[in-house]
């Protein structure tokens, strides 16, 4: 029987926790010490602030459970930060030092650059380092790279002032801790001590210590036993509960639920029926692996919210070094997959109805985080309803990391240089004209590993590719590493309304799939 084990083959109960790495520095000062470091460089840390010399160390690693299906894609995963090269067009002493595990494509490079006219590509890159590992083994790309003295060592002699320099991560682990103490650098990232408030069962208790409405339900649940208990409490307190959730603590997008049918239990037998017949949703897992992997990972069992327009939005924050609590961003996220779970994609801002709604309750939630130290973005995933004609909010997880509306509203910035006002619930460029997006790491059709990135970077001049600097509008796209292997890549569609942005995509697709269409066959939907 197989167990659902972490990218490095580590379980659950064999990994190390992060609070021993803390403060062990093997480099200069520790990890604590070099966080302090961050006061000084604020608000520079923003890719739209850069107005001073420094460099950013971009090291965007996946240091947690990825399904089989999803690892060919995890190289592209690496390179979605690449949009930072655009931060780099108005600041001519800053430097980016981008980290992957294999060779990043030059011409993605020069992609970025085509999206901002009149700027060199020979003047971008003479300040952007691009540094590969060369190592495609399936682990975390900073646990490949704090393993190579040498690699270090080149990385280090790359960064001209580490006063000045930080590290960027996707999510900040202990592998992020050591890679900061042995380049001597901090990193704009929570530590790893606070990651027990992004699990499904600290969300939960975080939520319930800020006064948030979470749906009904129970954390720290280790054991089958646990489950059937959860669930026989839950048709207590809900009499015709139809369904339940199951949730890995530790999974992300959905990849680690499961869904419960209920309908035809009424009684404890009932529930040991339905628990064997539980799908684990984007997983190939079955019932009795997906308990076993419960056991090592823990998790929660919650209600399945129903109800009129049901949708998941979510809100996007950030804490600075000093403390100060700010909404960044809301999105209504694009879920799919066989029972609507996982991400898929967001349509920017969320919805006017239900926005400040969400957004006042994430803020509770950030200041309680940065009363406990949080530093960073991050972001609150929720799930809204009408009941009784008027929306309600539940809040269902955290995120500590960047996540998939991270590089899409960072791209909107770099591009446009405007700014999102939480209160309006609208993001404006300095123009004062109103910017929408829809993004997606989904843009993907098994006809598609007939393109090379080499074929997509040949389509951008194509008007349905295209970004037009003068009306702000186009597509920009990422993931593009992704296109040979796994058939996908990634598409951010910015225009000045939401029906714009979703036409722009279809517009996107529709050519991407016209051209990988195989000779002599319409693509689908063509008549």
């Amino acid at each position: 029987m197989r167990v659902y084990n972490r990218p490095d083959g580590s379980s659950r109960a064999g990994r190390e926790p992060a609070r021993k790495l803390i403060g062990g520095s093997v480099g200069e000062a520790s990890f604590d010490e070099l966080q302090r470091r961050l006061v000084a460089l604020w608000p520079t840390i923003s890719p739209r602030s850069m107005d001073e010399a420094r460099t950013i160390v971009v090291v965007s690693s996946v240091g947690f459970e990825v399904p089989d299906s999803a690892w060919p894609v995890i190289p592209a995963y690496e390179e979605r930060f690449l949009f930072f090269v655009l931060a780099m067009l108005g600041q001519p002493t800053g430097r980016m030092i981008y980290l992957t595990s294999q060779p990043v494509l030059p011409r993605l490079v020069d992609y970025f650059v085509s999206l901002v006219p009149g700027v060199r590509a020979e003047t971008v890159r003479s300040r952007v380092a691009l540094v590969s590992v060369g190592d495609a083994t399936r682990r975390p790309l900073t646990d490949k790279i704090v393993e190579r003295p040498l690699l270090l060592q080149r990385i280090r002699d790359l960064i001209p002032d580490r006063e000045r320099a930080l590290i960027m991560p996707f999510v900040t682990t202990a592998s992020e801790v050591r890679l900061a103490e042995a380049l001597g650098i901090p990193v704009y990232g929570p530590s790893p001590q606070l990651a027990g408030h992004g699990t499904k069962s600290g969300s939960r208790r975080l939520f319930r210590e800020a006064g948030v409405p979470l749906p009904a339900g129970y954390e720290d649940i280790a054991s089958r036993g646990d489950v059937i208990k959860a669930i026989r409490d839950l048709q207590a307190a809900r009499p015709g509960l139809g369904s339940v959730v199951v949730k890995l603590d530790d999974s992300i997008s959905g990849a680690g639920n499961a869904l419960v049918d209920l309908s035809a239990a009424h009684s404890a037998a009932d529930v040991e029926s339905a628990l064997d017949h539980l799908q684990a949703i984007d997983s190939d897992l079955a019932p009795a692996e997906f308990l076993d992997a419960l056991a090592i990972r823990g998790g929660i069992v919650e209600e399945r919210v129903t109800g009129a327009d049901l949708t998941s939005p979510s809100v996007q924050l950030r804490v600075s070094p000093m403390s100060d609590v700010e909404v960044l961003s809301t999105h209504d996220q694009v879920l799919g997959g066989p029972a609507g779970q996982i991400y898929y994609g967001c349509r920017f801002p969320a919805q006017p109805a239900y926005g400040p709604l969400i957004s006042e309750q994430a803020l509770r939630v950030g200041h309680l985080l940065a009363e406990k130290g949080m530093l960073g973005r991050f972001g609150i995933d929720f799930v809204v309803a009408r009941v009784d004609g008027k929306w309600r909010s539940w809040a269902i997880e955290i995120n500590l990391r960047n996540g998939g509306t991270t590089h899409p509203m960072l791209t909107l910035i770099a591009l446009t240089q405007g700014d999102f006002d939480p209160v309006a619930g609208e993001f404006r460029t300095p123009a004062g004209r109103t910017k929408h997006y829809v993004a997606t790491d989904h843009l993907e059709n098994p006809a598609y590993t007939r393109l090379t990135p080499d074929d997509v970077l040949d389509l951008v001049a194509e008007p349905d590719l295209r970004w037009d600097h003068e009306s702000q509008t186009g597509i920009a796209l990422h993931l593009v590493s992704a296109v040979a292997t796994a058939g996908r890549l990634g598409a951010t569609a910015i225009a000045d309304s939401s029906a714009g942005a979703a036409d722009a995509m279809s517009r996107a697709t529709a050519l991407l799939d016209r051209v990988a269409a195989p000779p002599g066959r319409a693509p689908a939907g063509a008549d």
